[in-house]
């Protein structure tokens, strides 16, 4: 589906430790590789236990997993929005991402400078804030002024385009994000083609020192505090830790290192998991002894367009889709188990994909 996920946040986070430890491919533990499109972009396995699974009952000739683009885009200081250092470039950046994943400071480290001089992860986040809503405060307000003469027409699509704007205008000028203005479902379309960089999805990334990687500390407190109100998601992770498991050069070497350190998984697995879910998305399987592959889908996606993703023409000539769950082919072993079981479902146009379905599509060619 050709989903990126924008790292950013200011110089000395963290972010491209991370970013390093992730295109490494050494962070997960499955056995899957890592494709550089050049040194500051990836696409990126999205750890999943459940095509492991299919993997062993099948034994297919080939397996494809879901992916992910992962952009580290260039640190950020005051001014970006005026085109200050690589402003102009970073928020170009950001506008071709779907979702942001804000890497926060929130260590403590006499060796490594904070560009501010201090470590107060509230701060460094409304940085980042101002720089990306003064630029859509200027987005907004350019269109703002077409719309004001457009709605003298009093056509009513004019009129409705003006009032969204004004909410939008009046957000941003207040300080606050576009992903937190109170815009109704229906005119939710309008907004996602402006492509506002505050209306995306952001998870923030607090980087911790070793000790903290499991339970946080008080800079992750504040944050969490700082952010309770809006629309995100927050997380923590060791870019220290994470790039001593990638130096390690076997899955057991790592495991034993994570197991050392009382974690169930590394944090790059668990921020590669994160950005997928915070792009809304679900996975559903198509199982063979030719193929085993995880297919990307919008949470909510109806079976024909599920069948798009493979091919356009099985979403125009769909028929039918047969549907397994999971569980049931998991338990059962394989499809012809779960089809004598009468586990089998038949589903037609209005079905609903569910994660982890796996499917097979029937279709006029």
């Amino acid at each position: 589906m050709g989903l990126k996920c924008g790292i950013v946040g200011l110089p000395n986070v963290g972010k491209s430790t991370l970013f390093n430890a992730i295109s490494s491919g050494k962070a997960l533990a499955a056995n899957y590789p890592f494709a550089t499109k050049d040194p500051n972009m990836g696409m990126v396995t999205v750890p999943d236990e459940r095509l492991d699974k299919l993997v062993e009952l099948v034994e297919p000739n080939n397996v494809v997993p879901t992916t992910v683009e992962i952009v580290d885009i260039a640190g950020l200081i005051k001014g970006a929005s005026k085109g200050e250092g690589l402003g102009n470039q970073f928020l170009a950046d950001i506008r071709e991402t779907d979702a942001i994943l804000h890497v926060v400071r929130c260590f403590e480290d006499p060796n490594v400078v904070h560009v501010d001089g201090s470590v107060d992860p509230v701060r460094d986040k409304e940085v980042i804030d101002i720089e990306l809503q003064l630029k859509d405060l200027e987005t907004v307000e350019k269109a703002f002024q077409k719309a004001q003469r457009n709605a003298k027409s009093m056509e009513k699509s004019a009129i409705k385009a003006l009032e969204v704007l004004k909410i939008l205008k009046e957000t941003l000028e207040k300080g606050e994000s576009v992903r937190v203005a109170p815009i109704a479902e229906e005119d939710q379309p309008f907004v996602k083609e402006m492509n506002l960089l505050t209306s995306k999805p952001i998870l923030y990334v607090c980087n911790v020192d070793e000790m903290s990687a499991k339970n946080g500390n008080e800079h992750v407190e504040k944050l969490k505090e700082a952010i309770k109100d809006e629309p995100a998601q927050i997380m923590i992770i060791s870019a220290a830790i994470e790039e001593e498991i990638s130096d390690l050069e076997s899955v057991e070497e790592r495991l034993e290192f994570l197991e050392e350190m009382g974690l169930e998984k590394s944090g790059t697995e668990n921020l590669i998991q994160s950005a997928y879910d915070l792009l809304n998305l679900i996975t559903y399987f198509t199982a063979g002894v030719k193929e085993v592959r995880a297919w990307t889908v919008k949470n909510g996606s109806k079976a024909p367009q599920a069948a798009g993703v493979i091919h356009s023409d099985i979403e125009r000539g769909f028929i039918r889709a047969e549907v397994i769950k999971y569980d049931d082919f998991v338990t059962l072993g394989s499809e012809q188990a779960v089809k004598e079981a009468g586990k089998m479902n038949v589903e037609g146009k209005e079905y609903v994909v569910i994660d982890g379905d796996i499917m097979h599509f029937r279709h006029n060619s």
